[in-house]
């Protein structure tokens, strides 16, 4: 899976206008680093690393980053003379990765507990009218089992919405509901949605959907189309 996340990345850069020289395999040890600088364009955020006092540039999926932030990572792919047309720059050097691992994720793993994707979401002032013949977020997050890998419909509020991550498009959603702090649901679409939209979402209910790198999910609404 992280193989795949890099060499997508790598494969969509090419595809997005980006140029590239030599590719290398990176060295498969835990590294810690620390953010000195953020870039974020379309589909991926730039990272300017620090560790043991050398610096160096990171590619990863757009991801939410700040200066300061510590995070882990192990492998990667190496890339020399990396041109983004998007940013009209050329780096000496780029390691592509399929994601970071926060320290709150790298503490899960000591003590063997599994942590939600590592993504700022909170509670919005929001009151959606529910579905006749739909779910709310609260009622699917208390029945999860009963709609396990069932086709549910739900209307809510986009919160956030991000595209291009490992093949596809990824929105939260809010309607108001809240089942012991389950407020928000993350869904995995094709289809493109602006943030405060009302939508109509319907997809296929995944439990406990692990993509790796501390990136795991009670409830995933998969396939998502949106209902006009």
């Amino acid at each position: 899976m992280k193989f795949l996340s890099i060499l997508f990345l790598i494969i969509s850069s090419v595809a997005f206008g980006q140029n590239h020289g030599n590719v290398s395999n990176a060295s498969n040890s835990m590294h810690k680093i620390v953010v000195e600088e953020v870039i974020q364009t379309s589909h991926y955020t730039y990272l300017n690393v620090s560790e043991n006092n050398t610096n160096q540039w990171v590619a990863v999926p757009k991801m939410e980053a700040v200066k300061g932030e510590v995070y882990y990572f192990k492998g990667g792919m190496q890339m020399g003379q990396f041109k983004s047309k998007e940013l009209n720059r050329t780096f000496d050097n780029m390691l592509f990765l399929g994601g970071l691992m926060s320290e709150k994720m790298m503490e899960g793993k000591k003590d063997g507990s599994s942590h939600v994707a590592d993504v700022k979401v909170t509670p919005k002032n929001i009151q959606v009218e529910p579905l006749k013949d739909g779910l709310t977020i609260a009622e699917l997050f208390d029945n999860k089992e009963k709609y396990a890998n069932q086709i549910v419909r739900i209307r809510g509020k986009v919160t956030k919405f991000s595209d291009q991550i490992m093949q596809r498009n990824w929105i939260h959603l809010q309607d108001g509901s809240n089942s012991y702090g389950n407020f928000d649901l993350t869904i995995t679409t094709k289809e493109t949605v602006k943030i405060g939209e009302i939508v109509v979402v319907e997809g296929k209910v995944t439990l406990y959907k692990d993509f790796g790198y501390g990136y795991f999910y009670k409830v995933l609404l998969e396939e998502g189309k949106i209902i006009k």
